[in-house]
């Protein structure tokens, strides 16, 4: 279905170390694709904050971002944005640094677990073993509850992670959920209720996991358990997936009930209908 109000809230610039854009260009890009609007949201990993220098390229990030949207100013929303990941891991400077800017939207994430590497460097070659599968996804739901019940950014995003690199014996991805069922709706409910908006992440679509991030069934859930804002998010980081399959996104989110999804300016949520 095509959509005249294509918004994506997760895209990253050369600021991040995973980037390859400017923000410049990368506006040029949406422009051309009849993008609304773009969240600049570049990575700050919290529990290497200082060691791996995210406070300076959070700063740089950010004035590129305003730049940027200066210049594009009657062309296209641009949102200053920004990534946190595990926040909760680093909480004295997670609190100062949603302070220290004034952002549009916050997005937080877990990628991986305390003192452990991402979750993108799970070996693939081989299936991992059912206990060593089970620890990970334990561990990784319980610091997502703690996130939510902390709080402070309007996004939750990429639920499921881990599925997108675990390797089992049925294939990529493959696990069955029903024993984190109750954690993961304790942490619905708890953003729902904290009005945090849960995302639709579109990336898994162009790698070997081929599916959206969270599946249909807990977007849905999020839904049943009330929430009410939904982003959708390419998760780019690359020009030519600026935008990639947002559709796709906007299309699991009216099947769900969602009729808006959302967009935040000066951290303030607007919705946008899906039309």
């Amino acid at each position: 279905m095509a959509y005249k109000n294509l918004i994506d809230l997760h895209v990253h610039t050369d600021n991040s170390y995973d980037g390859h854009h400017s923000a410049v260009f990368l506006c040029e890009s949406a422009v051309e694709l009849g993008l609304r609007a773009v969240a600049f949201t570049d990575h700050v990993e919290m529990d290497f904050y200082r060691d791996n220098k995210f406070d300076l390229s959070a700063r740089q990030a950010y004035f590129e971002t305003v730049k940027a949207r200066s210049a594009f100013t009657g062309k296209l929303i641009v949102c200053a944005g920004i990534e946190l990941g595990q926040p909760t891991y680093n909480l004295p400077d997670s609190e100062q640094l949603v302070q220290l800017y004034s952002y549009d939207i916050i997005l937080a994430s877990i990628h991986n677990l305390r003192m452990k590497n991402d979750f993108w460097l799970l070996p693939r070659d081989k299936p991992m073993n059912p206990d060593e599968i089970h620890k990970q996804l334990s561990g990784y739901f319980k610091e997502m509850l703690q996130l939510v019940q902390w709080g402070k950014f309007d996004v939750m995003t990429h639920m499921t992670y881990p599925l997108r690199y675990m390797m089992t014996e049925r294939g990529l991805g493959m696990v069955d959920l029903a024993p984190y069922r109750e954690i993961m709706d304790t942490t619905l409910e708890t953003a729902a209720k904290k009005n945090i908006a849960l995302e639709i992440n579109t990336a898994s679509l162009r790698t070997p996991y081929g599916k959206i991030v969270p599946d249909e069934s807990i977007v849905q859930r999020f839904k049943q358990l009330g929430g009410k804002r939904i982003t959708v998010g390419s998760d780019a980081h690359y020009a030519h997936h600026l935008g990639k399959d947002v559709d796709s996104g906007m299309d699991m989110a009216l099947r769900c009930g969602f009729t808006h999804v959302t967009l935040f300016q000066q951290r303030e949520a607007l919705e946008i209908a899906i039309e």
